[in-house]
């Protein structure tokens, strides 16, 4: 299937499957599943599976008998997804383009779209319909993603509060970003004629005291990637890019600071077809 590797995605870097297996908390995910209905035996398609670690959790999740297949457009991503996770039985990666229709991989009882939407504001609804084919007639979607994306810190200085927005704006009309992707999930699913709709709000970020590697890595590494993108939003601050970026550093490691970000999670069957 040809793949066309030219889409934009905000957080490419040669460090981006690191990231991603860094990030990923497997009881989360767990949890999440389980808010889901995903359970043994189920067959389950992980559409923007990246790295591979959520996909190679969730077919631990369904064992004995159930299967996965892992989609994603990434060929760095699906090699590393191969090579770390795909070395046991009912478990396979393929490099597939999920804003086109998605064929030939079979039916399924799950499809998890999970952090995905978030950086296909444009795309996101043709992409759910893309995959919506892949549902066995009772199968269910599952879209989980985050709302409020990146925005939820006290006390952010009013300063650095102006230029991350500003640069959440640019992230949104350049880099087709969406930190509101949550709170649209339903209406994606309602307007498509999903059945049985169920919507659930759980905390993802929950960060205040002092900070673990883990939350370290990630929300440097996204502040990094996103602010090179955007050197000129950083012109009339205080050092410029250098400076912005060592006061958030600053800020983050403050264990007096507060972040959050809700996850919401939304899931609906099938539609029936005519």
């Amino acid at each position: 299937m040809s793949v066309d590797n030219s889409k934009p995605y905000l957080m490419e870097h040669p460090e981006e499957a690191r990231r991603l297996d860094l990030k990923t908390d497997p009881d989360a995910v767990m949890e999440q599943a389980r808010l889901c209905g995903i359970g043994p035996g189920n067959r389950v398609l992980d559409v923007g599976c990246g790295s591979g670690k959520t996909a190679s959790i969730l077919h631990e999740m369904i064992q004995p008998k159930g299967s996965l297949v892992g989609i994603d457009y990434s060929h760095d991503r699906i090699e590393y997804a191969k090579q770390n996770y795909g070395n046991r039985e009912g478990i396979e990666f393929r490099l597939m383009d999920f804003t086109q229709p998605v064929t030939g991989i079979g039916k399924f009882d799950f499809i998890w779209i999970r952090f995905v939407l978030e950086y296909y504001r444009k795309e996101a609804p043709e992409i759910i319909k893309n995959v919506s084919d892949c549902l066995c007639p009772d199968g269910r979607l599952c879209l989980l993603d985050l709302d409020y994306n990146c925005l939820s810190h006290y006390p952010l200085p009013q300063k650095m509060e102006a230029v991350l927005q500003e640069l959440v704006n640019l992230m949104i009309n350049k880099y087709n970003f969406d930190p509101y992707a949550g709170r649209k999930l339903y209406s994606y699913l309602y307007d498509l004629g999903f059945r049985d709709i169920k919507v659930q709000l759980v905390p993802h970020h929950l960060i205040y005291g002092e900070l673990g590697s883990t939350d370290d890595f990630n929300w440097i590494k996204k502040m990094q990637m996103a602010s090179v993108k955007a050197t000129e939003i950083f012109k009339t601050y205080p050092g410029g890019y250098e400076g912005f970026f060592k006061d958030f550093h600053a800020f983050f490691h403050d264990p007096r600071r507060f972040t959050y970000t809700p996850l919401m999670i939304c899931t609906g069957k099938r539609p029936v077809q005519s």
